[in-house]
Formats: structure tokens, sequence, C-alpha cells
């Protein structure tokens, strides 16, 4: 017999956890149809894996492609750090059910959370839906390369029944709307949504101010959604939410405890925080007390120290804040970095810049989260924290602004100052992570695309934590990014080297696998710029069973899937 594909000599680490082993796998027609000996068998392509791992393709549970589908169907950079499929809607934010009239709405809403630009998403889709279904259908039609499962948005199903009012304090649901968004809820899961997704957190604004639609939803509006979502689409059918743990810490775990309690498989995004053990072995009890009795609950979180890229892309100072001054607002206007740069070095505007710079309290108060990534070949992410702005700075003699625009200068625009904002408190957020319940993989990949990205956190928890600190064996992080995450989705026959199951697999350099520096580039509707972040060490990633990306270079071979049917209890 001659096989499709076999993938020979590589260190099969098949997703369970189990210790790895020397094995060939053969594909055929998208599946994995032998693994073992395969000496002597033929194949129409071969992947010589010898010295490589070979581990089924990563799934993103946290991601925000949705608009990123219309511009750029290869989905970088998650497709550059081996996720075969992205999970799209969280946070509440999503593009469907919508009412033609509401589409700016929704657009103008995902600029303002996730920041991305409302013309880009207007023009960058073709908005030619009204239903959750249809919308799957037309992201089907855009040929994306990796497979996507999408959440529905609590955000968008309560704007359609409720309009405008939906996002005022106070203001809840009467009968007949908590109708609507039941049923509103349920047709969404009929239509292949995995669950529904909720913002609680305070600082989701939309462009006018107010907090987005859900933010201020009481138990009864969201139990009755949990309900619902149960009742269409079975025990296991995801709650996600993006908590306020600083705000309103009992209220928030009430809300994601009666998600639990109603038979959802509920998902909140998490960090170590405070003193002592950081909140870890509060979250254990937390955690292990919601996965009993059939009960089932998960928590994604960072995999390194994350917050914001500051340089002379698009963040300077805070990125909350755009008010950079009139020095300062002259340079970051120019379009490119290298143009940035040489104003810069025009006579007299580096002591104006340090000058403007020196009013920027919040900046200098940042000063000692902002780690330098370094200007070596590969990025420098600081993880010993050796080193910050302020620091730096200190040992100089010199403010931080100076040292901070000098280094703009003499980079030429390169060097980024990694914003400690989440995850830096590396111990606590290691043992955290650690937690069964817990998937070390926030993407967050589409979201905040001019300020940071995080879609290199499989990569980071490969190379830099498992196989350079030992934090996790290599079989337990690939566990958790595999077959666990695929779980927690109810995704059918992906998430394990396995024979019969989707082909959604990666030939990986293990001892050569590192992440790249960020880039910035402009690449989306309108010139819009994003930072992306590309790696090394991934020889191959298919997707049912096609490589789509073979050492850094797009094949054009796209066999990405929308999935819209889940396991469920």
């Amino acid at each position: 017999m001659e096989h499709e594909t076999i993938i020979r000599g590589g260190t099969v680490v098949d997703g369970t956890g189990a210790a790895a082993k020397r094995a060939d796998v053969a594909i055929d027609e998208g599946r994995i149809s032998r693994i073992g000996d395969l000496t002597g068998e033929q194949a129409g392509r071969t992947i010589d894996a010898n010295g490589k791992i070979v581990t089924p393709g990563f799934v993103d549970l946290h991601t925000h492609l949705d608009a990123q589908a219309g511009w750029d169907p290869q989905m970088s950079p998650s497709s550059y750090h081996g996720v075969t499929t992205g999970i799209i809607g969280n946070c509440g934010m999503t593009f469907a059910p919508v009412r033609k009239e509401n589409t700016r709405f929704l657009a103008e809403l995902m600029e303002a959370v996730e920041d991305i630009s409302a013309e880009a998403i207007l023009d960058g889709l073709p908005w030619n839906w009204s239903s959750f279904g249809e919308y799957l259908d037309t992201v089907q039609g855009l040929n994306p390369a990796i497979n996507i499962a999408s959440l529905a948005g609590h955000c968008a199903i309560r704007f359609d029944v409720m309009g405008d009012k939906s996002c005022d304090d106070g203001v809840h649901p009467d009968d007949r709307e908590l109708a609507g968004i039941v049923d509103l809820a349920k047709r969404t899961i009929d239509e292949g949504a995995i669950g529904i997704s909720t913002s609680r957190f305070m600082n989701h604004r939309m462009l006018d101010g107010r907090l987005v639609p859900g933010t201020w939803a009481e138990e009864r509006e969201l139990q009755a959604i949990q309900e619902a979502i149960v009742e269409a689409g079975g025990r296991g059918a995801m709650f996600q939410a993006v908590c306020d743990f600083e705000n309103r810490f009992d209220v928030d775990k009430g809300v994601l405890e009666a998600g639990a309690e109603a038979g959802c498989h509920v998902v909140f995004s998490n960090r170590a925080r405070g003193d002592g053990d950081g909140g870890v072995s509060q979250w254990k009890e937390f955690l292990d007390r919601n996965n009993q009795d059939g009960k089932k609950m998960s928590s994604c979180v960072h995999t390194r120290p994350s917050g914001s890229f500051f340089g002379l892309a698009q963040t300077v100072f805070n990125p909350m804040v755009n008010d950079l001054g009139p020095y300062w607002g002259e340079v970051m206007s120019l379009m490119t970095i290298p143009e940035r740069v040489e104003a810069m070095k025009q006579p007299g505007m580096r002591e104006k810049l340090i000058a403007e710079g020196e009013q920027r309290e919040q900046f200098i108060r940042m000063a000692r989260v902002l780690h330098p990534m370094g200007m070596d070949e590969y990025p420098d992410w600081d993880i010993d924290s050796r080193l910050t702005l302020a620091s730096i700075a200190e040992a100089a003699g010199k403010s931080p602004i100076e040292v901070y625009v000098d280094r703009m200068i003499e980079s030429e625009g390169r060097e980024l100052w990694n914003l400690w904002a989440f995850g830096g408190d590396l111990e606590n957020q290691w043992n955290l992570m650690r937690l069964p319940q817990v998937v070390p993989m926030l993407g967050d990949a589409g979201a905040h695309v001019g300020l940071f990205t995080d879609a290199d956190s499989p990569t980071f928890l490969l190379s830099e934590l498992a196989r350079d600190r030992g934090v996790f064996t290599l079989e337990e992080a690939v566990h958790r990014i595999t077959a666990q995450s695929a779980e927690v989705v109810g995704l059918k026959e992906r998430g394990q080297i396995r024979e019969g199951w989707h082909a959604d697999i990666n030939v990986i350099d293990y001892d050569n696998l590192k992440s790249c520096h960020p880039e910035y580039i402009r690449d989306l509707p309108h010139k819009v710029g994003r930072i992306v972040t590309k790696s090394e060490g991934y020889d191959a990633t298919l997707v049912s069973g096609r490589i789509l990306i073979e050492k850094g270079k797009f094949t054009g071979d796209s066999r990405g899937e929308v999935i819209r049917d889940f396991a469920r209890g």
C-alpha cells in the first residue's frame, strides 16, 4: 500500500501526556492512518523527522482572529507557532448575530476592546450575514489556513435584543427581552457555536466610554444563558468569561460557579496576583471544587510576562492613553519607523522629546516593569528579571525617558520593551499554570495587534519553559495545549496523534525551537499596522494532512475547517 504521506523517524509526543516514543506516522485522506514502524511502506510524500518531535497541532482557546480571516486567511502569527485550531469569539466579542444597521456598532466595539481598526473590519469582511450560522459560512468561504471554532458573543446577542440600552448600568432585560436573549443563545448553538462568551471586565469600554453590553448583567440573565446553552448543546457547552477579579472578585467567581453547576464547561482567563503564593492555593481549591461531581471548569493563563510592547511601532508611553504631546505626536504621525527615527535625530528634537516625556508620570512609574527585549538575533525575554528601564537608567545616572529616547535612536527604532503587566510574578505564575485544570496558552492572536502579540505562547512554552527551565516536561506541555485544550472545546478526534484522527500535526526541531523578534508590518486594510512574531524550529505544520507551513514558509495549501459539531455529555 502506498500512503499519501509518511512522517518518518520522529519522536512522537502524542498529546496524551504519555512518554514520547519513536514511530512513523502515515497519513491518508486527511487522517492518521498508521502509527508504528512503517519501514518498507511507500508514500507519495515523505517528511524526514529524524531528530525531531512529532506532536498534534496546538489548540489555542483564546484568540480574536474573527476579523483577520477577511484579510489574512493564513491566520498569522498563530500559524507560525504550530496552532492548527483557533477559538474565536472570546470576551463577548463576535460579529454575529447582527442586523444590517448594527454592523458598525459591532466593528467599533471590537476596535474599542481589542484594538482592531473598525474601518479595517468593515472593509476587510463582506458582512453578508445576519445569523451566526451565516457568519460561520462566510468564514469557511474565506478559506482559513487553520481550523476555526467560534463562541457566540453575549455583547452581540444582548445588543441585538435590547439595543443601545444594553450598555447602560442598571438596565436589565424584562421578561420578553430575556426570552429573546435566551432564544438567540440557543439558536447560535444550533448553528454551530461552541458556547457563549461574556465580558465582566471593567476596562472593556466602548469608544463612547460606556462598558460593553453584558458587563452589568445580573445573575438572572447569566444563569438563563448558561442553562440555555446546555439545553441546546448538551453538558459541556462552553461558557467563557473574562472577569474582573480586581474589582468584584466574589461576584465574578459566583458567575463562574453558577455556570459549572448548570453543566457548562466554564473557561476563564487568570493570572497570579499579589504577594505570598499569588493566590495559587486559592485558585487550586476553587478549580478542584468546580471539577467535582461532573462539573467542568478550566482557566487560561499567559505563558510569559505580557501587556504591551513599547517602542516606535504604536506604543510610546501608555497604550491606554493616546496623549503624546506635540513633539512626540509629530514623530509618531510619520508612517514608517525609519521616518520616525530620522525625525528624532533632527537638531534639538532629542531634548524636546525627553522634556516632553518627563511630564508623563505614569510612564516613569512603568519604567520599573519595562524590560528590554534586546537587539541580538533573537529576543531576550529577560526571564531571570535582570534588567528594567528603571534599573538601566539608575545605573547610568540618567532619567528613564533619556535612556528610552537614546536607545530608540541607537537601535534605529528596532528595540522593543516588554511591559510586564501580566504574568510577571514568575514563580507564582508557573505554579498557577501547573494546576491540572489550567491551559498555559493565552495567545490572544488577532487582538491588540498594534500593541503586542502573545501568539508565540506555544513556542515559548515548549522552548523557554519546558526545554530550558523544566517548568513542564515536554510531554505535559504538549498535552496541555493539544489533548487537554481539545477536550475543553469538545473537539472530535483532534488533539492527539492517534490512528483514525485528523492529521493536524507539527514536526518540530525541538532543540532549535525559538521565537523571532516581533516585527511591525502594515498589511491590514487601509495600511493599518500590526505586530507579528515568527518562529524557527517548526519544520512542518500540517492541517488535515496537508502541509500548511514548511520551515516558516506558507505552501498555499490551506485546508482549515470551520468546526460546528462538538462532543458533549
